[in-house]
């Protein structure tokens, strides 16, 4: 009996992965007060309500307000159609680039040690502490006609400000964190001694990679690129600095919401935003899918 004690709060200091972190998260029944319990339930749920269902619910009812035609018409219009293709080339964009730099990223900060790898950290982590509209500034100061590579790329005919090149950098500037964080955490905790015998056995590079590291990322890896997928499709602020509001040319999605909206056009508006809304619940069920594959 004392053996098996012992044993018993050996595992519980050491821990046995997920049946330990199972424990934290469901506790014993006999652990929980149930007034606090309640009471942080009904918090939770009301906050939700008002920061969450009730904006949804007002998108909705709004973009139905005048009739399924006007919704159509709304939807089906040629400026969103173009912004909606300029929004999903972006995003794709941005997600491509992410994901080879997040993936290379990660790996060469996880893997290898030299001078300047906590720098190199915190560089990647910049545009999380820098406001969207000061990235977009940014862009017109360097990228722009005024800028400090505007006369180089106006005599060789390049344009980025004011176009769509320049809405891909911007989206690509402030979703490129996004799998890297992701991946950074999981290659830590794995090490490199898998990877080192691998290599002692004769194993190529490529070969552990595919074989060795790919299969302990891929999950971090798509739930990286969900989270990507989602912030670029929603970018506003970077955006709407860079792209000129060009209707038709230079609009992404948000941007013609804010356009229409200004215009008065609440129904155009919210009909409009509610392709957002379904975007967005969509990558919802990709990422709860994800998670439930991690587990």
């Amino acid at each position: 009996m004392a053996k098996e004690i012992k044993e018993a709060y050996e595992q519980d200091v050491v821990g046995d992965g997920i049946n330990s972190l199972q424990k934290v998260i469901d506790p014993h029944k006999n652990e929980s007060n149930h007034i606090v319990k309640y009471l942080l339930i009904g918090a939770c749920a009301l906050f939700l309500f008002i920061m969450l269902i009730l904006p949804l619910a007002v998108v909705v009812i709004n973009a139905l307000r005048d009739g399924l035609a006007t919704y159509k018409e709304a939807v089906f219009d040629e400026y969103t159609i173009k912004a909606l293709q300029l929004t999903l080339l972006a995003t794709v964009s941005a997600v491509a680039v992410n994901t080879v730099f997040g993936v290379t990223a990660s790996y060469l900060v996880s893997k290898f040690y030299f001078r300047g790898r906590q720098l190199l950290s915190a560089l990647i982590d910049i545009p999380f502490s820098i406001s969207p509209v000061i990235a977009g500034l940014i862009f017109i100061l360097t990228f722009g006609n005024v800028g400090w590579m505007g006369d180089f790329l106006k005599a060789h005919g390049i344009k980025i400000v004011f176009a769509v090149p320049g809405i891909i950098l911007a989206t690509i500037f402030v979703t490129f964190p996004f799998v890297f964080r992701e991946l950074l955490p999981v290659l830590n905790a794995q090490g490199k001694d898998e990877e080192e015998a691998a290599a002692l056995m004769g194993a190529k590079g490529f070969t552990i990679f595919r074989r060795i590291t790919f299969p302990h990322i891929k999950w971090a890896l798509l739930y990286g690129i969900v989270l990507c997928t989602a912030r670029a499709m929603g970018e506003f602020g970077a955006v709407s600095v860079i792209s000129g509001h060009l209707r038709g040319k230079t609009n992404t999605l948000p941007l013609h919401v804010e356009i229409l909206y200004n215009e008065f056009n609440t129904t155009a508006a919210f009909a409009v935003s509610s392709i957002l809304v379904i975007l967005a619940v969509l990558i919802l069920i990709a990422r709860n899918l994800i998670e439930w594959k991690r587990k």
